[in-house]
């Protein structure tokens, strides 16, 4: 079968592989759609990060070259010895997370934090940019006849978006801004919404990205290139800053912005991830008491993000500009992404199909 291989820093190619075998207690999916995530495209640039390469990873035993992919949906054609809740045929999205389920963490339900997490489709042996992979059968969730499987493979960024709102301090009337509207912060504009908030401030630089933001539920825009953050954000809410911000940019200028643009006693969350350090002045915590909390990934939130695009309340359609096919994940992927900021999700099929 094909897949896309990630072999090292701007090394991904598309290669023949072996068909994965379906072991006792798994399940083996055909992939209709494998969406690009973030992480995929710092492993492309700046990698590795989390993909093993010197040591085996200490869950999984894998290194590199590993296939590439984690945010898919397809149907269900094999299934392994003591597989009971799934069937052949059924349409599937997998939460791709891998733990221990041994340590303290994972005993406590807070499985995201397990010291040996990883990712299928990162720290694994298979990944979604192919044309079948295997799975552990409790990380699948059937997909509702309304949810497409183009809708399907945004479920798994949609959980980190969900997640995050969760996790945060967000209630219902609460002001937030949403630092960075990429495929994520358009993401938490709607998990935002769907919680409740009153005000959902977009800082973007992109235009064509604050216009998706418009159109997915922020309620006011600010471009860093043309006003001062802060004292827009200061202005929108009556000089009382943010309730919650949410960094969703990875860069130091939002990092900043996002901490000094929440209220006294107010909390910036940090979903992105990073490729640089950052350099703050703590004064800007301890003299208004504001708070920093981190979200990773996700748990238990699954069910619920299936629920928020089955009955709208978040857009998964709204967030994909473009698909692709297998052969074309680099130049018309990677690249993309890279290269014009007006696109938020990528989707790649492995089928041989016109696009």
């Amino acid at each position: 079968m094909k897949a896309a291989i990630w072999y090292g820093l701007e090394d991904v190619r598309v290669v023949e592989v072996e068909e994965p075998v379906t072991g006792e207690g798994m399940v083996k999916i055909e992939v209709e759609w494998c969406g690009i995530c973030g992480s995929d495209l710092h492993e492309y640039v700046s990698g590795p990060m989390t993909i093993p390469v010197s040591e085996p990873h200490p869950l999984t035993g894998q290194v590199a070259p590993v296939i590439l992919g984690h945010e898919f949906a397809g149907r269900v054609v094999e299934i392994g010895d003591r597989v009971t809740n799934v069937t052949m045929g059924d349409r599937v999205t997998v939460e791709p997370i891998l733990t221990c389920g041994t340590c303290i963490h994972c005993q406590s339900g807070r499985y995201n934090l397990c010291p040996k997490r990883g990712f299928h489709g990162l720290t694994s042996n298979g990944g979604g940019f192919s044309e079948y992979t295997t799975v552990q059968a409790h990380l699948v969730h059937k997909l509702p006849d309304t949810i497409s499987f183009e809708e399907g493979a945004v479920i798994e960024p949609a959980a980190v978006a969900v997640y995050a709102v969760r996790s945060s301090g967000l209630k219902v009337g609460d002001a937030c801004a949403v630092f960075g509207a990429g495929p994520i912060g358009l993401l938490l504009i709607q998990a935002a919404k769907a919680a409740g908030a009153s005000k959902i401030i977009a800082v973007e630089v992109s235009e064509s990205r604050l216009a998706k933001a418009q159109e997915l539920g922020a309620t006011d825009f600010i471009n860093p290139l043309k006003e001062k953050t802060v004292e827009a954000i200061h202005k929108i809410t009556g000089t009382k800053g943010v309730d919650v911000s949410y960094e969703a940019a990875g860069v130091e200028t939002s990092f900043l912005e996002a901490l000094d643009s929440v209220k006294p006693d107010g909390e910036m969350v940090i979903v992105s991830l990073w490729e640089k350090a950052v350099t703050f002045n703590p004064n800007l915590l301890v003299l208004n008491e504001r708070r920093i909390r981190s979200s990773c990934a996700y748990r238990h939130v699954f069910p619920e993000v299936i629920s928020l695009i089955a009955n709208g309340k978040i857009n998964a359609k709204g967030l994909i500009s473009k698909k692709i096919s297998l052969d074309q994940i680099v130049e018309e992927g990677f690249t993309t992404l890279l290269t014009d900021k007006s696109h938020s999700k990528i989707l790649v099929t492995p089928k041989k199909i016109n696009l």
